[in-house]
């Protein structure tokens, strides 16, 4: 699992090149905002289809199906998950 960086304020800084920054500068300029702002954006946005992307599962229709047919009708357990359900603590 990745480590998550933590900081003590709200500052980001980092480095970049010049061609990226006036690439960046140019943006901003269509845009009408500033660059702080257009970073932030697109930075949000592209963290949120990556997180999505994390967190949605795609199934093919025959894996959907398979998914939905063992949901129905389920093996008989094994002697491992048997034995696994057994050495779990008892409930009160």
């Amino acid at each position: 699992m990745p480590r998550v960086a933590v900081e003590d304020n709200s500052r980001m800084s980092l480095r970049i090149r010049a061609e990226e920054k006036a690439l960046l500068l140019r943006a901003v300029a269509l845009k009408h905002t500033d660059l702080t702002d257009f970073v932030l954006r697109h930075a949000l946005l592209a963290a949120q289809a990556v997180i999505k992307e994390a967190d949605h599962v795609q199934l093919s229709g025959r894996d959907s199906l398979r998914v939905l047919d063992l949901l129905e009708h389920p093996p008989a357990p094994n002697r491992r998950l048997l034995a696994a359900a057994r050495a779990l603590p008892k409930r009160r």
